[in-house]
């Protein structure tokens, strides 16, 4: 069984994933933890080193990789992931997905304070956060309701999550 948790930077997936392989007895990866491993440096450095396309690349053949190494697994993707490449058509094929829905306030609450990394968002203050989440999660919405599952993300009770794992596959 693989389980992809999907949806927007700070929707918890990391978290939610790490929770849930550990209440279902599954190995755990996230994909942006893979990449900086396999990599050797940090999501921020590789774009700035090769480019977003480059990195996209990189996203699609690591996600690739994880899918064929791992039967069993739980893979938290970038908020991005699913949206590039035939990645979230892939995702459905090899396993169970799980769209982690979150408003945009709480999204730019838990982004303004985060202690990630996170490239897309450098420099911005609130205002500029809150414009740009919503107009990204607007470009994104389409490819994150292609999931077979979406949950609120707000309130994640990781119980909750596992029975509806269990009673999806």
């Amino acid at each position: 069984m693989r389980i992809f948790l999907v949806g927007f930077m700070a929707s918890g997936k990391s978290s939610a994933g790490k929770k849930l392989a550990n209440k279902l007895g599954l190995s755990f990866v996230d994909l942006d933890d893979y990449i900086e491993e396999k990599y050797n440096t940090t999501i921020r450095l590789l774009i700035y080193d090769k480019g977003m396309d480059k990195f996209r690349e990189i996203e699609k053949e690591s996600l690739e990789t994880i899918i064929k190494q791992n039967d069993h697994i739980v893979i938290s993707t970038g908020g991005g992931t699913p949206c590039y490449f035939d990645n979230m058509s892939k995702m459905n094929k090899s396993g169970l997905t799980i769209y982690l829905e979150v408003d945009t306030p709480t999204l730019v609450d838990r982004l303004m304070y985060a202690k990630k990394d996170r490239p897309l968002i450098w420099g911005k203050s609130r205002e500029d956060l809150t414009v740009y989440a919503k107009d990204l999660l607007a470009k994104r919405q389409d490819d994150y309701a292609k999931a077979k599952l979406s949950v609120n993300g707000k309130n994640l009770k990781i119980d909750a999550l596992a029975n509806l794992v269990k009673s999806n596959i």
